[in-house]
């Protein structure tokens, strides 16, 4: 038996969004915040979409269903961090 991976960031399957709708959640939200749908390096740029299509497939209306809250990490990260350069060589540039 094959998977069908609705979002590979997080392996979550389309049986298993499939069972969550028919289970009772209604929105993206609430698959997001179970299955961390949306939460991986793509940030739901491939699984999104899906995901609003099942909803809207098992009768939720569209204009019920919303894009996912993003939030900014707690505390922003220089740039300079992941180029591997100090803060202050990231002001002489």
């Amino acid at each position: 038996m094959s998977k069908t991976f609705v979002c590979r960031c997080e392996d979550v399957t389309l049986a298993e969004l499939e069972q969550a709708i028919a289970d009772g959640m209604r929105d993206l939200e609430s698959l997001k915040r179970y299955y961390a749908l949306g939460t991986g390096p793509c940030q739901g740029k491939n699984c999104l979409a899906i995901a609003a299509r099942l909803l809207k497939e098992a009768g939720v209306p569209e204009e019920e269903i919303h894009p996912i809250t993003s939030r900014p990490p707690l505390a922003p990260t220089p740039l300079a961090y992941f180029a591997g350069q100090s803060a202050a060589d990231d002001k002489e540039t």
